[in-house]
This record gives C-alpha cells, sequence and structure tokens, in this order.
C-alpha cells in the first residue's frame, strides 16, 4: 500500500489534480471558520455552550454537523452545498411531472439550460434560507452587531454568495481535480468534525457518562456495519443478456454475449440525502420563526429530528426516494427498448416481458436496499437512545455520514485508480479492483 501512495504521487497528473483538489478543500475550510459581518462571534460561543438554551438545538446541531461547523460559526460558508442540492432534488421531480421540461432537458444543450436554472434555483432557495437565518440570528441574545435591517441586507448577500461560491468550487473539482467535488465538500465537512467527536467521547469517559467497555461494543458494531456497508454499495446483480448476429451496412457483427449490472442499492446515497434535505428545510424555518409564530413552534416541535414522527417520515421518505431515484436513472422501459432495438434478448424472457421482468428484478432488489438505507440512517438515534452516546459521536459512527463517508471515499479511489491505470501503473490495490460508488 505504502508503494502505491508513491506511485500515485510519481504521476504529474495525478498530483496536480490531487493537490488541486485539497486547496480548493482548505478553502473551503477557512470560509467555514470566517463570520458574517455583523455577527458577535462571543455572543454566539456562550449562546451554544449553555446547555438547554434554545428548544431548536437539535436542528441546529444537525445542521452544523454537515456543514463542518459553518452553521454554528454564523460563517459565509452557513448552509453549506445542501441548497444546491435540495434545488437539484426538486428539478429532478419537475422532470418526471413536465413532459416539456423533459423534452428541453433531452435536446441539444438541453443539460446547460437545466444546469442554469437549477443555479437560479439555488439562488432563490439560498435567499430563502438566508433570511430565515438572520431572524434565527435576531433571537440571540447580543448576536448582531449591526442594524437588523443593514445586518439582514448584508447576511442574505454574504451567506447566498458563499454557496454559490461553494457550487463552483464543487464545479472545478470534479473538472480539474479528482473526485466529485460537491460530495467531496459534504465529506470534508463530515471528516473536519472527527477530531471534536474525539475529544467529546474521551471527556464522556473521563466523566463517568459512558463506559468504555460499551465503547468497545459500539466500535466492533460500527466496524462490522462499514464492511456491509461496503459489501452492499458494490454488490451485484447482473442480467445476462445474447446479441445475434446483425449486417449494419456492409459490415457482419457475431453473436455476443453480455450483462446488465443492476446494484444491490442502485441509488446509493442519493435516497438518505434526499430525506434529509426536504425534511431539515421546512424544519429550519419552522425553527427559525417559531419565536414568532405560535403555530410553526408547535410545528417544529413535533417534527423535531429526535422524535417519532420525524423518524417515521425519514424512514419512509428514504424508501419513497429508492423507488423513485432508481425508476429515473435505471428505466426499465428504456433498457428493454434498447435490448429489442439491438436485437438482444434475456434467455428464458419473451421479449414483450422483458420490461415486466426487469421492473420485477428492480422492485426486488430496491425493496431490501432501501430497508438497510433506513436501518443506517437510524443508528444515530438508536446509538443516543440505547448507549447515551453524544450526537457529535453518533451522527459520525451511522446515519447519512456515513453512508457518505464510505461512498465518497470509494468513488475518490476509484477514480484515482483509473487514473493510475492510464499510466501504466498497477493500481492502488494488487488484487482486484475498487468499484465506484459515484454520489
Amino acid at each position: 500500500m505504502a508503494n502505491s501512495l508513491v506511485e500515485v504521487f510519481r504521476i504529474k497528473e495525478l498530483r496536480k489534480r490531487i493537490g488541486f483538489t485539497a486547496i480548493m478543500l482548505v478553502i473551503f475550510r477557512l470560509g467555514a471558520t470566517l463570520p458574517i459581518p455583523g455577527i458577535n462571534v462571543n455572543a454566539l460561543q456562550v449562546y451554544f455552550m449553555t446547555s438547554g438554551s434554545t428548544a431548536g438545538i437539535g436542528l441546529t446541531e444537525y445542521l452544523d454537523f454537515f456543514a463542518g461547523g459553518a452553521f454554528k460559526n454564523f460563517s459565509v460558508f452557513m448552509l453549506g452545498i445542501m441548497p444546491y442540492i435540495s434545488t437539484q432534488i426538486i428539478m429532478q421531480l419537475m422532470l418526471i411531472i413536465f413532459p416539456s421540461l423533459k423534452a428541453l432537458s433531452e435536446e441539444d444543450g438541453g443539460r446547460k439550460k437545466i444546469q442554469k436554472i437549477t443555479r437560479y434555483g439555488t439562488v432563490a432557495m439560498c435567499i430563502i434560507q438566508s433570511y430565515v437565518v438572520t431572524v434565527y440570528a435576531k433571537s440571540i441574545p447580543d448576536a448582531i452587531t449591526l442594524n437588523f435591517t443593514a445586518y439582514t441586507l448584508i447576511a442574505m448577500l454574504t451567506v447566498t454568495t458563499g454557496t454559490m461560491f461553494l457550487v463552483w468550487i464543487g464545479e472545478q473539482i470534479t473538472a480539474k481535480g479528482i473526485g466529485n467535488g460537491v460530495s467531496l465538500i459534504i465529506f470534508s465537512g463530515i471528516v473536519a468534525r472527527i477530531p471534536n467527536a474525539i475529544v467529546t467521547l474521551v471527556k464522556s469517559v473521563q466523566s463517568g457518562t459512558l463506559n468504555p467497555v460499551v465503547i468497545i461494543i459500539v466500535m466492533a458494531m460500527f466496524v462490522t456495519v462499514v464492511a456491509l456497508v461496503i459489501y452492499e454499495q458494490q454488490g451485484q446483480r447482473k442480467i445476462p443478456v445474447h446479441y445475434a448476429k446483425r449486417v449494419v451496412g456492409r459490415k457482419m457483427y457475431g453473436s455476443q454475449s453480455t450483462y446488465i449490472p443492476f446494484k444491490i442499492n442502485p441509488s446509493g446515497v442519493i435516497p438518505v440525502i434526499f430525506a434529509s434535505a426536504l425534511l431539515s428545510f421546512p424544519l429550519q424555518i419552522a425553527t427559525s420563526l417559531g419565536p414568532e409564530v405560535e403555530w410553526l413552534a408547535r410545528f417544529a416541535n413535533w417534527l423535531r429530528p429526535q422524535g417519532t414522527p420525524y423518524l417515521i417520515i425519514y424512514t419512509l421518505f428514504i424508501i419513497l426516494f429508492a423507488f423513485f431515484y432508481t425508476q429515473v436513472s435505471l428505466n426499465p422501459t428504456e433498457i428493454a427498448r434498447q435490448i429489442r432495438e439491438n436485437g438482444g434478448s434475456i434467455p428464458g424472457i419473451r421479449s414483450e416481458k422483458i420490461e415486466e421482468y426487469l421492473t420485477r428484478v428492480l422492485n426486488r432488489i430496491v425493496f431490501p436496499g432501501s430497508l438497510f438505507l433506513a436501518f443506517i440512517a437510524l443508528i444515530p438515534t438508536l446509538m443516543q437512545k440505547f448507549f447515551n452516546f453524544p450526537a457529535s459521536v453518533a451522527m459520525l459512527l451511522g446515519g447519512t455520514s456515513l453512508l457518505i463517508m464510505v461512498g465518497v471515499d470509494l468513488d475518490t479511489m476509484s477514480q484515482v485508480e483509473g487514473h493510475m491505470k492510464m499510466h501504466h501503473s498497477d493500481g492502488l490495490v494488487k488484487k482486484g479492483r475498487i468499484k465506484s460508488r459515484n454520489l
């Protein structure tokens, strides 16, 4: 493994890509600590260190975790990349609902037009969320040092610009760096919380809140879950396809056999991210505006992150989005049409029954896969309730963070290995190959 790492930095192109990615991520981490103009940092620290200071602290911890600590700092990147992801979710739904928009995406240059609309939608999403953030800051004693109107305008402009700059950084990493840019931004925000989580865990043991034996048991469970996640994300169901001899122009192509690789979890971590984004957006608005609107306060308390209604809706959303995203990315009708048009057939299945067969196979794969995703997503809550683990530690040992860390790591290593193979290197591993799990 040491020789493989040395070989990575011997390849000039790969070395440049890794260096560029590292620089962009350092800029992201610096921006996560730079506060919005007009914010009293000391007042924020006192407020968040005071236990039980607000009923919405659970949501604040949740948003702060995925922003890499940027939310509690009220930094320029406090919203992170989540508004962009939420807008992409809405755009995916609109492509299904509106046929005209779907037709636009399939035209020449349609992808760029859809991407442009998504960016405009992200700006609108940021404006709404940044205004909610200003109202939330108003509820914190002595947090605002400027006139509220001036602070609101500055904060909305700063936070919106920060999120759009993060979108640009993600695109630059994807084009000039290594790995998926947006995924790596989320990944780096989660990894940045690890040192703080370790300190919290040590303090809990020293204070007698946690038993060291319990920690060892939980860590063993964590290793097992990681192994299961890797196995599940790389597992495949191969559907054999045979193609008969055919004539194209003056050339005859012989018969061949291949297969369609259906992932055990075709949608990856997308359903978990979708469910988290859709639930956090209305919850953030309700929590921030709750002190001024009574029914929003009741709604925020009912849908609190650790409550039973939240967990039930969260689980249902994960299962729903798993089926939805699989149907979008692996359309059985489209796959069956392509097989028939190219003279292919699936052994033992009639030509007119291919679509029905593929749908049945996908449903059998997706349902247990979505249940597994839901179980992983609920691990942090279970660890807090049954083992009394601190929230910052529990969220690292399971849930969305675990799936993202494993998925992004596999995808990035796969791309590194691909570049190494292009330069006639052996790759990162001596046996087998790393399979990508692109987010």
